[in-house]
């Protein structure tokens, strides 16, 4: 039977989201329940659907005129591109979900050969091809067909269309190939399930330490706002909500500098330099304050430019303080390969549509200037998504992107399945 994503529709709900966060404050103890511990695509969907529920009701601040399950046509702000790049890590998660499958039945029985291997998974058209054309790349560096297969798996939910380019096909299967003969243990299988493990843990953890923390604060001012009395405005906002560890004259600085700034070509996003020392969840509670004088604005543009300020504050956060550590930590387990090495090879592929908008790191990556002037290097090559400011300014691409479609990502996706249960 074709291995294939399994998705099914969803109601907007705003009364399931505490159940949903609650949920996720026990992720780290249900091992010791009688029952099974969530797999890291079950916590994906609750997570993408617990984004959904706070960008329909913080959207609904934002422009009264929203309804969940509708759309506006405001600038999105970073909870409305959440439930999208939620969903993105959720593919990839599915990519790993596969090539464990696939390994698990490889231990029972190897394959033949690789039209075998390929059969078994089910693929036809284009996946087929590219994934046969990265497998033999493998192959010829010395995996085993299972090994080259189950790497290959990994990426179907991704942009494979980039493997069309020889350039990137060889130099994307070095990348997979040198983390094989990194990886620890000595079997084939073995050493194939330690990458398979290190792109799941790394997108598994850095989408549970985002929505914990990031999705959390939003439910935790949204809390505030609901139960606080009288008309909510940015001072108050300032002075009466807080998070642990902000710090109110931080929080002030970074609003007063937004409100005179969010009109400025370029948009500021250097907040390293802007804010040096701040402490990242005072960027956070200035941010719902941000979004709260875009709510008041006078002029659909002068709301538009408030939310994209807004936005970059909570995205910097996102990045800067929550998925680098996870991305390249301090000290990597020794049961896996590098986390760095792992994201670097994927990035040519990756991709997010957000709602109908489509953005692709081929596209930023081939929209700058070449790095090392060498037409033998694809430019996607050029760059890792474990790099920080390589990250960083790719989420400023797609944010461009999606600011001039803004109603079609509310589009929401519908959160996949996980394939084995």
């Amino acid at each position: 039977m074709a291995i294939l994503p399994r998705t099914d529709a969803h109601p907007a709900s705003f009364t399931r989201l505490p159940v949903l966060l609650g949920a996720l404050l026990f992720l780290s103890t249900r091992a010791a329940w009688a029952q099974p511990a969530p797999t890291p695509l079950e916590d994906n969907r609750t997570i993408t659907l617990g984004y959904i529920d706070i960008a329909y009701e913080l959207g609904g601040i934002i422009d009264p005129s929203l309804l969940p399950g509708g759309s506006s046509s405001a600038r999105p702000n970073w909870f409305t591109f959440a439930p999208h790049a939620s969903q993105a890590g959720g593919k990839g998660m599915y990519g790993t979900a596969l090539a464990r499958h696939f390994l698990a039945a490889a231990r029972l029985q190897s394959s033949l050969s690789l039209t075998n291997a390929l059969d078994r998974l089910g693929l036809d058209g284009v996946p087929r091809q590219r994934l046969q054309e990265l497998s033999l790349q493998l192959i010829a560096q010395g995996l085993t067909v299972d090994a080259a297969t189950a790497l290959s798996v990994m990426t179907t939910s991704l942009n494979i269309e980039v493997l069309a380019d020889p350039r990137t096909l060889l130099t994307t299967a070095a990348r997979m190939g040198a983390l094989y003969w990194s990886a620890p243990r000595s079997s084939p299988l073995d050493k194939t399930e330690v990458v398979v493990i290190t792109l799941e843990r790394t997108l598994h953890e850095g989408n549970l330490a985002i929505f914990n923390d990031i999705g959390g604060s939003a439910r935790l001012y949204l809390d505030w706002r609901r139960d606080a009395s009288g008309p909510i405005t940015p001072e108050r906002v300032l002075t009466e909500f807080t998070l642990v560890d902000a710090f109110a004259a931080e929080a002030r600085q970074a609003y007063d500098f937004a409100v005179a700034h969010a009109e400025d070509t370029p948009r500021a996003t250097r907040m390293d330099l802007l804010f040096p020392g701040m402490h990242w969840k005072s960027l956070l509670v200035a941010a719902f304050a941000v979004y709260e004088e875009a709510r008041l604005a006078p002029t659909p543009a002068r709301r538009d430019a408030l939310i994209a300020m807004g936005t970059n504050f909570v995205a910097w956060r996102e990045q800067r303080d929550q998925a680098q550590p996870v991305f390249t930590p301090t000290g990597s387990p020794t049961d896996e390969v590098s986390r760095a090495g792992v994201l670097q090879m994927l990035t040519p592929l990756l991709m997010t549509d957000f709602g109908t908008v489509r953005w692709t790191y081929a596209d930023y990556a081939n929209s700058q200037p070449d790095r090392d002037g060498n037409p033998l290097t694809p430019r996607p090559c050029e760059y890792s998504w474990a790099d920080f400011w390589d990250r960083w300014n790719g989420i400023l691409f797609a944010f461009d992107a999606a600011y001039a479609r803004p109603t079609e990502l509310w589009v929401m996706p519908e959160p996949l399945m996980d394939p084995l249960g």
